[in-house]
């Protein structure tokens, strides 16, 4: 008798791998969007580089979602270097924007849309990254992980980005919002690492 704890089967686990990727890749899309207007109103160099964060995910859910459409071992090795290279000029750009930001003493203007955003935003990519770190650990597929994991950064990034935000509205620290860049620039060059070190 199949009972509910019965593993699903390698095709349900795919097609639930590729709705996830869709789901993060159109989130994404919409993401740039609200983060460009928000970035540009409020002069943030966290909010920006959030934005390219979500560039970069939109990259890296378009090569899972490749990878997935044949999972040859050939297209692994070659899928997780594309991601690791997105995070590595992500934290190139944040580092040199942020120090400039933090030297010249920019002040960036309050955002409640960029507020209510990153926080919304949290939470998707949280349960995001809990449904691909279940699906590709089921498939076995190291590259579905990794995303995973980068889905996962991406809504501590998020967390970060609002912390910065909410300390720059509610208490004038104008520098919460560079300092977030820099959580930014730590992570992602945290992930660059564990990505080749995957790849290797």
């Amino acid at each position: 008798m199949t009972t509910s704890s019965t593993p699903a089967q390698p095709s349900a686990l795919l097609r639930r791998g590729f709705a996830l990727e869709y789901a993060t890749l159109g989130w994404n899309v919409i993401g740039i969007i609200v983060l460009a207007i928000a970035a540009i109103s409020a002069r943030s160099v966290a909010l920006a580089g959030f934005g390219l964060d979500s560039l970069i995910e939109i990259g890296a859910s378009t090569v899972v979602i490749w990878e997935l459409s044949s999972t040859g071992e050939d297209r692994r090795r070659r899928a997780l270097p594309l991601i690791g290279a997105g995070f590595a000029a992500l934290a190139l750009y944040l580092l040199v924007q942020s120090t400039l930001v933090l030297a010249t003493g920019f002040r960036p203007h309050h955002s409640a849309l960029g507020i209510g955003w990153t926080a919304i935003t949290a939470a998707v990519m949280f349960a995001l990254a809990a449904g691909k770190a279940r699906t590709g650990a089921a498939l076995g597929n190291p590259v579905l992980t990794t995303e995973g994991r980068v889905t996962l950064i991406d809504g501590l990034l998020a967390t970060a980005v609002l912390l910065g935000l909410l300390l720059n509205a509610t208490a004038d620290w104008w520098w919460a919002d560079p300092a977030a860049g820099y959580v930014l620039v730590y992570y992602a060059l945290r992930e660059v690492k564990d990505i080749f070190a995957a790849d290797h």
